[in-house]
């Protein structure tokens, strides 16, 4: 009957290599999916990018038109004037036409002076601008368009650090599982011994030591399946958390997804997002330097205007004006003000440069650290394998000899120990397994993150 337990328990997790491996995506993926639609991470990173996006669109714009509205209103007293003396200078010639005349056409005038502050003047005009020759638009469009192809890239790193860490956290939570699973085949085993320690003691074969023994050992794997199902909650919340789900919803199991995957050979870095990064960054900066030699370029744009300036309220065709030109800004001397922006381009393209390379080798040692643990997790997948069916033939023949009554309880009992440590380093070492690879195709960027979110 315990034989039959023990199969039974482990059926599931053996049925794994006899599955499809389109069967192993589905499940997973899917999880992967929902957590590219729903992780805040995530979305925090959307919302970076389509910022980036907006940016580049406020960049193309500067090459457009622009229009404004222009208007002020004046009111002034005192100040300089100037003096106009048309009396001294006509009066003499209006007396002397009326004596001519014999009548009075011509009156005697004032002096006056005028104000040169407007005073009730008002000036309202459309202005219409557009550049036509400026570098510094040009090559800002173009930074644009590479802070989103960074950005892009900072959302595939955020993406595929996320698709390990689900991964992990699946594997974990499969894990957790198979020993609370593992666990009460062992609380099985104690009450099926304590089922013969019983039978043994009333036919006289035993005394009471090892049915006490057995009991305790009842207790003590009690408290191991609290213990492990605590895990459970805790490895299921987390997983459900990086999904953005409810901390207690169900999550699906998929045995088939303990076939040891293959490792691809030939593996390297040159798909990492974070080296596109690094790139798209260095290109910026060479935008940059290329941007403070612009200021040779001179700057050029034309403007019109369409406006009404009078005193008072007064609108009319005397009022009314329109005035066009052609702006040209060029920079001849700076003291050496641009000639120092270049050099501090030039040091962080150079700076970039380093850190490239920096990266690039600390991508390669994890990679080279990955692949070792991987196969690290193999072997030791492997012996722990060949643990496992030691210890059933060990705990088969101990227990068929201690029904004979010819072994201590003491010995039986170690070696059910060893068959449910057994057990359990099969779980743990299928998860290592796993994370393991998860952890190469990380540091390969072989995942494929190619979707709609």
């Amino acid at each position: 009957m315990s034989t039959f337990i023990i199969k039974k328990a482990l059926l599931i997790p053996l049925l794994c290599l006899g599955l499809s491996a389109a069967a192993q995506e589905n499940v997973l993926d899917q999880y992967i999916q929902q957590a590219f639609s729903n992780n805040k991470g995530l979305k925090d990173q959307h919302f970076q990018l389509e910022k980036s996006m907006y940016a580049l669109q406020e960049a193309k714009s500067l090459f457009g038109p622009n229009v404004a509205f222009l208007a002020s209103y004046t009111r002034s007293s005192g100040g300089r004037t100037i003096d106009m003396p048309l009396g001294d200078m006509l009066n003499p010639a209006y007396k002397t036409l009326n004596q001519l005349t014999g009548r009075h056409d011509f009156p005697q005038l004032e002096n006056t002076s005028f104000q040169l502050n407007p005073d009730n003047f008002y000036d309202a005009k459309f202005r219409a601008s557009l550049p036509l020759i400026n570098a510094e638009i040009y090559y800002n469009e173009k930074i644009k368009r590479e802070q989103i192809t960074r950005q892009q890239a900072a959302l595939n790193v955020y993406k595929r650090q996320l698709v390990q860490d689900i991964k992990t956290a699946y594997y974990q939570f499969y894990q957790a599982s198979q020993s609370v699973a593992i666990y009460n085949n062992a609380m099985a085993l104690i009450n099926e011994n304590i089922r013969i320690n019983e039978s043994m003691v009333r036919n006289g074969l035993r005394n009471n030591t090892a049915l006490y023994r057995s009991q305790t050992e009842k207790e003590k794997t009690d408290a191991d399946i609290s213990k492990a199902m605590n895990e459970q909650r805790n490895a299921k919340a987390y997983f459900n958390f990086l999904l953005n789900r409810d901390l207690n919803e169900n999550i699906t199991l998929d045995s088939a997804l303990l076939i040891v995957p293959q490792l691809a050979t030939g593996g390297d870095i040159n798909g990492r997002e974070e080296l596109q990064q690094y790139k798209s960054a260095a290109n910026a900066y060479r935008l940059n330097e290329q941007l403070q030699r612009s200021y040779l370029i001179p700057k050029l744009s034309t403007f019109i205007d369409l406006g009404s300036q009078a005193t008072g309220a007064r609108f009319d065709n005397q009022s009314r004006y329109y005035l066009w030109g052609v702006n040209l800004e060029w920079t001849l001397f700076s003291y050496r003000k641009n000639t120092y922006r270049i050099k501090q381009a030039g040091i962080d393209l150079q700076a970039i440069t380093n850190e490239t390379e920096k990266t690039a080798d600390a991508l390669r040692l994890q990679l080279y650290e990955a692949v070792n643990n991987y196969q690290t997790a193999i072997r030791n997948f492997s012996t722990a394998q060949s643990q496992l069916s030691f210890s059933e033939r060990y705990y088969r023949d101990q227990l068929k000899v201690y029904k004979e009554g010819q072994l201590l309880y003491i010995e039986l009992l170690d070696a059910q120990n060893q068959l449910t440590q057994s057990r359990l380093r099969i779980a743990v070492t299928q998860a290592s397994v796993q994370t393991a690879y998860a952890a190469v195709e990380r540091a390969q960027a072989s995942y494929n993150i190619n979707t709609n979110n």
